[in-house]
């Protein structure tokens, strides 16, 4: 006997359960709502979002908890919090209150981190500061197994979601300072990686209530001219690369300029250069530790 067909008018049905959401949602000033409102009913019918057609009926439990979810992403929870994961690249992460929430914009610059430990050598040493979720040094983890990975966070809440994310990967996790971190490893490391705070904070009201809100502080504010964390990766990379090593680190779409100008003034570094995403918005920047032992370089 053939399943009944899905009727979409019905009250009861996945579609009609999404449009609701969705005029909730971009009401609320949502940018995505559509997207949303699918994503948390899969969530909530454990099925994928291409599955939800096929759905005959929502129950009225699970309308309930639906509807939950629909106001708190209302109220501007980042969905990523209600879902409780977080696709990156080919991995999935586990996040929620108390750690950054990794963006698609930061898949270039792991990509990037990946393509340089695969050029490194037999096995490479990769370091992650500011790994937050741990989102760049499992990506480079999976895709570089050969690689020798380490990733550092500060943020003592932030570092319970990296140490669940990171469990069995190989990375190697130390809780502390960036500036601090890893000193047995100084002048050995290929590739140096970083996403670090970089919201001047002056810019409080341009920050989307999703990050603003909800994001560690840690993660997000970097000095009046949001360039305080990126002056001491610099110091940090240059202490930790060895000769010829590379760094890269996002920053601002508005830093494109000042961020690559921190690496080029102290004149430890080489072929310093910014990177668009795929919007063509400036997005992170790279550069190699110069070979010929130059005096400013921290050791």
């Amino acid at each position: 006997m053939s399943e009944p067909e899905v009727d979409p008018t019905s009250p009861t049905s996945a579609g009609a359960q999404i449009r609701a959401a969705e005029n909730v949602l971009a009401q609320a000033g949502v940018a995505s709502p559509s997207y949303d409102a699918a994503e948390l009913l899969a969530h909530v019918l454990g099925v994928s979002r291409a599955g939800l057609p096929l759905v005959r009926a929502v129950s009225a439990e699970q309308a309930a908890d639906f509807d939950a979810l629909v106001q708190q992403r209302a109220s501007r929870a980042p969905l990523q919090h209600l879902t409780g994961s977080a696709g990156f690249r080919y991995v999935e992460l586990r996040v929620g209150p108390g750690v950054f929430v990794p963006r698609p914009e930061t898949e270039l610059l792991a990509g990037w981190a990946v393509e340089q430990a695969r050029a490194a050598g037999e096995v490479p040493v990769v370091v992650d500061l500011c790994t937050g979720s741990g989102a760049i040094a499992l990506s480079v983890a999976t895709e570089v197994p050969e690689a020798e990975v380490y990733a550092v966070e500060l943020d003592p809440k932030a570092l319970v979601w990296a140490h669940d994310n990171l469990a069995g990967s190989g990375v190697r996790l130390h809780e502390g300072d960036m500036a601090e971190a890893l000193h047995e490893l100084d002048g050995t490391v290929d590739v140096v990686v970083c996403n670090p705070p970089y919201i001047p904070l002056d810019a409080w009201e341009s920050v989307a209530p999703e990050a603003r809100d909800h994001d560690p502080a840690l993660a997000l504010w970097s000095g009046d001219d949001g360039l305080v964390a990126l002056r001491a990766l610099e110091v940090a990379a240059a202490r930790l690369l060895r000769p010829g090593g590379v760094v890269g680190a996002e920053h601002a779409d508005a830093q494109g300029e000042t961020a690559p100008g921190v690496f080029s003034a102290s004149g430890r570094w080489t072929q310093v250069r910014d990177h668009p995403d795929l919007a063509g918005r400036a997005r992170y920047l790279t550069a190699r530790l110069r070979r010929d032992g130059h005096p400013g370089v921290a050791r």
